[in-house]
């Protein structure tokens, strides 16, 4: 009967594997802002196009972030929101085929805004109240 016999150094935990004589790898993010008026209300979009570090590995899986948010007046109902800011996710060819962070904002709110709900709402908001 024969024996195996493993005469292979002890494992090392997979941490230290991965990381042996590797520098870390830093994921310098970047952030755009900008400002732009949409029907009397002044938003700011901050876009940052790769969120999760991965366009040199997975570019066209590269995740983009938008921040949209009415400043002024600050927190102003929009229609793609109630609270006046909006977080989205969403691929960052998308915003690169829209023209950019600040035309796909002015679309998604120009087509938001076709919304009966939001039209109501515009009509109300104009409407004095007596009671």
């Amino acid at each position: 009967m024969t024996k195996n016999r493993r005469t292979s150094r002890p494992k090392a935990s997979s941490a230290k594997r991965q990381t042996a004589g590797r520098k870390p790898a830093v994921c310098k993010r970047s952030k755009t802002v900008e400002k732009f008026d949409w029907q009397g209300v002044t938003v700011a979009v901050s876009y940052e196009a790769d969120w999760l570090g991965m366009s040199k590995d997975l570019s066209p899986f590269a995740t983009a972030h938008l921040e949209i948010e009415a400043v002024e007046p600050p927190r102003q109902p929009l229609p793609i929101t109630e609270t006046g800011y909006r977080s989205h996710f969403v691929a960052r060819e998308v915003i690169e085929q829209a023209g950019g962070p600040v035309a796909f904002a002015r679309a998604w709110l120009d087509q938001a805004a076709k919304a009966a709900a939001w039209k109501r709402q515009q009509e109300q908001s104009r409407q004095l109240c007596l009671f």
